[in-house]
């Protein structure tokens, strides 16, 4: 089995603009933007650019992650590190323009030790654009050292203080 080391892992693909309410292991809701100039609109679609619907699917994947780790982390005392592992029931309603802000909802369905089960949806102009089940699995790989976990959670807080305006810092 290989362990993950601390410095290899980075999010290099970010979004969840910010966190506008997360009430511990019940929901969540962010909001993100994609800009116009963003990489994936010049192929997708040239002339016609839209978000990919795998990117809405990430999007609300990242929501939940948050909101899972933190409800983890005040329950049990650590981290879990939320891992998507499969999306049922997925649907894409209608195309996200360039410069739209897509409101992300997470719903915690079921939370267990190892994994969690999650509602999502995204929203522009209140109208659903995109929904799914989402199931996450926590600490697929395990990390090498209590000391690569402290600098993940601290990772995590750094996020969630970027992210959270209400985010309490504990």
């Amino acid at each position: 089995m290989r362990y993950i080391g601390a410095a290899e892992v980075q999010v290099r693909w970010r979004w969840v603009d910010r966190i506008e309410t997360m009430e511990l292991g019940t929901s969540a809701r962010g909001w993100v933007t994609f800009p116009a100039d963003t990489f994936f609109f010049a192929d997708h679609f040239p002339g016609f650019p839209v978000v990919p619907g795998v990117i809405l699917l990430e999007a609300m994947a990242q929501l939940s992650g948050k909101l899972i780790g933190y409800s983890v982390r005040k329950e049990r005392g650590d981290w879990p590190f939320p891992i998507l592992t499969m999306a049922s029931g997925v649907k894409f309603r209608r195309f996200v323009r360039p410069e739209e802000e897509v409101e992300l909802l997470s719903q915690v369905v079921e939370l267990r030790d190892e994994s969690a089960i999650m509602q999502v949806r995204a929203r522009v102009g209140g109208k659903v654009i995109a929904q799914a089940e989402e199931i996450f699995v926590f600490n697929a790989v395990p990390l090498g050292s209590d000391a690569e976990s402290a600098r993940l959670e601290a990772l995590e807080r750094a996020e969630l203080t970027r992210l959270w305006p209400g985010y309490p810092g504990d």
